[in-house]
């Protein structure tokens, strides 16, 4: 699942709402979800600022490592080659047994919270006194899904496209930290915002920087093949764009209906949906039976898939726990700056030449995405101070 991908990692939502503070699994301590709802408790009390520090780490430290090792098994995948010189190139197949992992995870999620009457209603009874066993929001829309998954199968569709490709994991994932960029652009031709000097800046300091590292890389007969990787990321990067808007229409169509989704409805319909795309154009283009046939073959690439796909169920996890506990701004925090440790991890451990253009590259690319961090740290405290003197 995921909802608001410009700020956070794909799987996540971004905005602290009524459903950012739904119980979590397994680690809720509130009974009911209207509990569920209150604020923290203050830092003031003894002892909670040592919970919350401790809280933090344990929330930071799996989400930096369920996707550091999540980056570093999808670049595995695509670097994967069999003994007779073929490589994995599946990238729908792919999505389709990602999603699977995480309906299977967030629907053993949800039967556990009912089971345990840490679900929606807070009971482990339904109203007529038979033991509840489905701990998400009952009566709830599955239309509005439909949208939001086939815009983000498309969107880790094309990403992994890119990588099939020949785009190299350190620019692609540089590339869609750059995000921002198609969502602004809507916006502004949709939406009448308006943007700062620094918002424009921060995305011409990614983009360039992504593009001279992309361009450091020495020329080869390879390169026709990195110029359809640059393609399909930049065709995730508009999927992204129209993402963020299905996004808000799904939670405006949840609050019109008077629902609150639990944070693992969430991940379990979107996710449903984008297995089912994802299994209709896998069929379509022949890459499921061939998916099957690859990894049957070669079982190493199988085990690669499925440790890649349980790592990003459970990084969801850990972004929800931090979420629920922290504003979104410390989780966007986490999940940005783990994307420059990602990248730095695949050119210092995975064969990476990176000339002293490239470095160039990457440290104006870094410094746009520092530059955006401290710049929403900066609007939060502002907010936090206005709210305070209020």
């Amino acid at each position: 699942m995921s909802l608001e991908l410009t700020d956070q990692e794909e799987g996540s939502p971004s905005k602290q709402s009524d459903l950012d503070l739904a119980p979590l699994l397994p680690l809720t301590v509130n009974s009911n979800a209207s509990s569920a709802l209150s604020p923290s408790p203050s830092p003031d009390l003894p002892g909670n600022t040592k919970s919350q520090a401790l809280q933090l780490l344990f929330g930071a430290g799996g989400i930096y490592a369920s996707f550091l090792y999540y980056g570093s098994l999808q670049e595995d995948v695509f670097l994967y080659e069999s003994e007779d010189g073929t490589k994995f190139t599946m990238a729908w197949f792919l999505q389709v047994l990602e999603s699977g992992a995480n309906v299977a995870f967030g629907t053993a999620a949800l039967v556990i919270m009912g089971l345990t009457g840490t679900g929606h209603t807070g009971s482990d009874q339904d109203t007529d006194g038979r033991r509840k066993w489905w701990g998400g929001a009952p009566n709830l829309p599955k239309t509005p899904f439909i949208s939001t998954g086939f815009s983000q199968v498309c969107s880790k569709g094309f990403t992994s496209l890119a990588l099939a490709n020949g785009l190299s994991f350190p620019v692609a994932t540089l590339a869609k930290s750059g995000k921002m960029a198609p969502v602004m652009i809507g916006s502004l031709l949709l939406g009448g915002a308006k943007y700062g000097l620094r918002d424009y800046l921060q995305v011409l300091a990614i983009i360039s920087g992504t593009a001279i590292l992309s361009m450091s890389k020495k020329k080869s007969a390879t390169s026709d093949t990195s110029t359809l990787g640059i393609t399909f990321i930049l065709l995730a990067l508009v999927m992204d764009g129209v993402t963020g808007g299905v996004q808000k229409r799904l939670l405006a169509d949840m609050k019109s209906v008077k629902i609150t989704p639990q944070p693992y409805d969430l991940m379990t319909f979107t996710n449903l949906f984008m297995m089912i795309f994802g299994l209709a154009i896998s069929l379509v283009l022949g890459e499921f039976t061939k998916g099957l046939t690859y990894c049957a073959h070669n079982p190493e690439v199988f085990t690669l898939i499925w440790k890649f796909s349980l790592c990003s169920a459970i990084g969801q996890s850990f972004i929800f726990y931090t979420v629920a506990r922290f504003d979104p701004l410390v989780c966007s925090t986490v999940t940005t700056t783990r994307k420059i440790f990602s990248v730095l991890l695949s050119i210092l451990f995975k064969g990476h030449h990176v000339p002293t253009q490239g470095w160039m590259g990457l440290a104006l690319a870094v410094g746009g995405i520092v530059s955006e961090v401290a710049n929403k740290v900066m609007g939060g405290h502002k907010k936090m101070k206005s709210k305070t003197s209020m």
